[in-house]
Formats: structure tokens, sequence, C-alpha cells
């Protein structure tokens, strides 16, 4: 078809088609003058794609990184100059770090102010920056409307390939106004990159010379598929399978072969073990520092244990870790290729790898902190009895979400994700460790899924991000929060009582009424603090139509779920 046959269009309405074209089908964001001619397109658009109206930028690039989690395909947000892309930052940052494929469209300055220190003019290229410390994969600005289709195909591509990650498209405001006569490009698919045939081979000799072997999965690009296969490859060869920080649900936490997660707060058990293990086969994850505990499970550049890392991206092969096989490969790749690998009739470690479930199976048990009185002596709420209460009610595809804040690893310790070899992706939480993730990572998943959705605040985390409360309800989004309060940032609490004991600076909290607050925006909220009251307002949650939000009121003594405020000072006074 010639362009004489295609209808002149405008380019921000262009620029619509083009994500439908994508499959889009929610863009999160917060309105701006920059890209009016792209809202007009949604309105244009409005029953194939929905504008998610937000309250502030990083709640919704936070909402369109979970939606990426979610689908697998590039969450989209849209975001005006200057502060609004600053504002996002914390969304690509995270996306980038939790390796998940996203869009960020921004609305620029006009062509003619441009380098005039234009109002709100950021150089984003700059700012954004793509390299293995940047913010972005890729970063680029569309100065001709002819080429949006370009771009924006590219941009998806890009997301998806490799390690998945953010994109940034910057948009001219002028740029969107243009008339134009061209057409979007089809939809872009993942490019899968298979194991190499002779590497696999020598995985399989380094497996059958093994007497300790250990699977850490984790990262992006996992699917229902790839996560069956790979659960087949575990139990071939009968191996233990820990998952990544903040990836629990890539590996049946139900599973007799389930290690437990490898991340901050991590069994001593665990970590002993993967300390004593001759092989180490990552699947997926960059070993960062919270999943290597500070770089001591396994100590760069050269481990102790022999390494086997795969991971979709060339790149980070080798990069921090020299491994003793690498394999460039996708996760959906990779486990299919693993589950064919043959295993011996009988192998050296069944002991080894039901000893460490065992190990797994006994973390998770109620356990009380020494040091603390009862629940009916001291008014104290039992937190691992409220996730079991959650892992009682809560659907089997129920999506999880979390913030950062030590009240995160009461969920991470002893909630157990069927999550995806079972279909579903259940866990929503930031390896990045950024505050404010949670409440609108549920609400994303509440629009996108449809699904029950859970999340897990503290009472500095929810002050992040809180308002996005609004958009819920605007919307018609329901989610459960569970918000526990104990007055201060307890991670920041925690880490001066060990390094400076008794000096309290800048983690007290002045908290509102959260009950009222939650009520203020249209969820229903509610306040408990007794052990005996939380099952009741759990199920009532559940059956309501409205989101609610249940506040905790958390004595402070419980800072982590393995040892007490008192007894982290008095460890740090006797050094």
């Amino acid at each position: 078809m010639n362009t004489t046959e295609i209808q002149p269009v405008m380019a921000g309405h262009l620029l619509v088609d083009c994500l439908i074209a994508q499959g889009v089908t929610h863009a999160f964001g917060v309105p701006g003058e920059s890209y009016l001619a792209v809202l007009d397109g949604f309105h244009a658009h409005a029953e194939r794609i929905q504008f998610v109206t937000c309250r502030q930028e990083g709640g919704a690039a936070y909402m369109a990184d979970a939606h990426g989690r979610l689908t697998g395909r590039p969450g989209v947000c849209f975001v005006t100059r200057g502060p609004g892309a600053t504002n996002a930052s914390i969304g690509i940052h995270t996306a980038f770090q939790d390796s998940t494929p996203m869009v960020l469209f921004v609305g620029d300055v006009a062509s003619d102010t441009r380098d005039r220190e234009a109002f709100q003019e950021v150089d984003f290229c700059a700012f954004f920056g793509p390299s293995t410390k940047g913010m972005a994969k890729r970063v680029e600005r569309i100065d001709d409307a002819k080429r949006i289709p370009e771009y924006v195909a590219r941009a998806f591509a890009t997301a998806m390939n490799g390690r998945p990650g953010p994109v940034v498209l910057v948009l001219p405001e002028d740029m969107l106004t243009h008339m134009v006569q061209v057409q979007p490009l089809a939809r872009v698919e993942a490019v899968e990159a298979w194991s190499d045939p002779g590497a696999l081979r020598r995985l399989r000799e380094m497996l059958l010379q093994a007497k300790r072997p250990f699977v850490i999965a984790g990262g992006g690009g996992w699917t229902p598929q790839s996560a069956q296969a790979l659960q087949r490859f575990a139990e071939n060869w009968m191996l233990p399978v820990g998952n990544a920080f903040r990836f629990q649900d890539t590996f049946d936490n139900f599973h007799p072969q389930y290690a437990g997660d490898v991340g901050i707060g991590i069994n001593p058990k665990l970590a002993a073990r993967i300390k004593n293990s001759d092989l180490i086969i990552a699947i997926g994850p960059r070993l960062g520092e919270m999943t290597t505990g500070g770089y001591t499970l396994l100590v760069p550049p050269k481990p102790a244990q022999k390494l086997v890392h795969i991971h979709a991206s060339a790149e980070e092969l080798n990069r921090v870790y020299q491994a003793d096989l690498a394999l460039c490969a996708t996760m959906n790749a990779a486990a299919r290729s693993l589950e064919v690998l043959t295993a011996p009739p009988s192998l050296p470690w069944e002991t080894w790898t039901h000893e460490i479930h065992a190990d797994y199976e006994a973390n998770v048990l109620p356990q009380t902190l020494a040091g603390l009185p009862a629940d009916n002596e001291a008014g104290l709420v039992d937190m691992p009895f409220v996730i079991a209460t959650l892992q009682k009610h809560l659907p089997s595809d129920a999506v999880l979400t979390n913030g950062a804040g030590n009240f995160a690893s009461w969920v991470h310790r002893y909630f157990k994700h069927h999550g995806l070899v079972k279909g579903h992706k259940t866990q929503l939480a930031p390896t990045v460790g950024a505050m404010g993730y949670g409440v609108p990572a549920g609400i994303a998943a509440a629009i996108v899924t449809g699904r029950v959705v859970f999340t897990m605040a503290g009472d500095g985390d929810f002050l992040m991000n809180g308002q996005e409360l609004a958009t819920a309800v605007q919307h018609g989004a329901k989610s459960i929060i569970v918000l526990l309060n104990n007055s201060m940032y307890g991670t920041i609490r925690m880490h001066q009582e060990r390094d400076y004991p008794k000096h309290i600076s800048g983690s007290r909290l002045m908290n509102p009424d959260f009950a009222a607050l939650a009520q203020a925006y249209g969820y229903v909220g509610t306040r408990i603090s007794r052990t005996a009251e939380f099952e009741a307002a759990l199920i009532a949650a559940l059956a309501r139509e409205q989101g609610t939000l249940i506040e905790v009121t958390l004595n402070p003594e419980v800072i982590t779920t393995r040892g007490t405020l008192s007894a982290i000072t008095a460890a740090a006074l006797s050094k």
C-alpha cells in the first residue's frame, strides 16, 4: 500500500495506534501538557486501550513495572518533562535492576526551544544514560513523526530481548502534533537464544562429577512453561532449588526439593549449604549483592564452588563472577534444554537434597522471638500466625506485593508460593529495595489481572505512594493491604542499633491515622492490635467489593523474623 492510500493521522494518535499494535491494553501515567496529542489519541481509542490516571509519576512507573512482570511484555508509562520524568526515574531504576521489560514515554519541550534550558527541560539521554550502571537499556528521542512506528517497535524489542529492562522514548511536544501518513509496525516478539549443545554436554559432565550441587533460579524472563521445564530438570536430577531474592515464585515452594529463598534474611542453614556446595547452577539471576549475601555466599571474582551461570545477556556473564561454564540463553530456551538432559539411575546427593528441604520446612515453622512475652500478655501480634492465615485464605493465584523494609521479611520467610509452575506470577517485589513499590504494584495487578491482590506494607513504606489508593478507587480496582505500623523506619533503626547502639537519629515516625486515611480515599480502613482479630478482618476484606487496609499495630521490638530490637542493641554493645 502506498502512502496516498493511508489516511493522514496526528502523530500523537499514531503513537497510540503503535501501542495497540504491540498488544498494549493499559498505559499508566500522570497527564502533562507536553503530550496532550497522545492523551487525545487515548481518548480516540478508549475502547481498545486504557490510560490509567495515577497520582504521582513514581507510582505510575511502579505500576508499569508490575504490568511488565505480570505479562512478560513491556509495561508502558507516560510522564511529562522535567519533574515528571525525574519522579518516574525510581521506576526505571527498579525495572533496570529487576530486569523488567518496560517503556517510558516522556513528553518533552518543543524542538524550537531545546537546548535553551526551556521550561522543565532535562537532557534525558544524559539523565537516563544507558550503561551497566545506568537506568535504561536505551534512550532515544523521536524528532521525525514518520519514524514513530520504527522507534516504538525497537523500544519493545530492546525491552524484551536479552536481559529484559526499561527503554526511554522522548517525545518533543511539537512533533506529536504533526500530521503523518504511516502505519504501525507489526507486533514484535522476544528472540529466543538457545543453549549451546556443547555447553550442555559440559554441564552434564559437571553434574556427574558433583557431590553437593545446588540450583539458584530467578531473574527476569520466566514464563509458566519455562518454570515447569525447570521443575522437570530438577526432578530428573534430584536437585535442590532455591529461588533468588524476591523471585520466590520461580520454583514451587511446596515442592519436596525446594530449598528456600536466597536473599536478605536467608536461613543460616541454607547459607551454609550454599557455601558448602561444590557446584552452583545459577539459572537466570544476575547473582547480585542481595542474592549472594553481600558477595559472601559466592566470593568474586572466582567462587570456591564450581559455577555454571545461565543468563539471557552475554554482557552479564563473567562480569562479576568468572564462571566455570557460562551459557547465554533465554529462560524458556535454557529450561527446555535442561529438562532433556538425561540423568543416571541413581545420584549421590539425594540425601543432601532431602536435608536441604527439611531445613527449609523447619525454617517456616512458627517460632517465638526470644525475650518477648506471649500475645495474650503484651498485646503482641503473632506475625507467623498472620502469614499462616494468609496462606489459608488467599487463593493460590493471588498476587502478593510489597515494597522495601523489614516488614517484608515476614511474608518472604513464611509465605509459600505455588507461583509460575501453576501458571501465574504471584510475587511482585523490588529486588532493588525501593520503598513504596507494593501499593501501586498491587493496584496495577488488580487492574490488569482481576485476581485477588494482597499487599504487605510498612508505615514508612506506605506513605511513599499511599495516594495511589485514589487511583485504585477511580479505576475500580481492589487490593487488600496489611500495613505494619511500628512508628519507625524499621530497617534503618535496625542498622542504627547494630552500628550506633542507642543513638536513634532520623528513624522515628509520627504517623497519621492510617485507617481513617484509607477511608478518605474510598477504601475500608480497620485497625487491629491482637492476633485473634486478624482472621475475621481478612475474611471480611476478601468478601467485600471495596479495597481494604488493615492496620496492624506492631510492637517496635518485633524488628525482624530472627531477633528483637533489644537483642540487636545488646549484641552491639557487647562488642
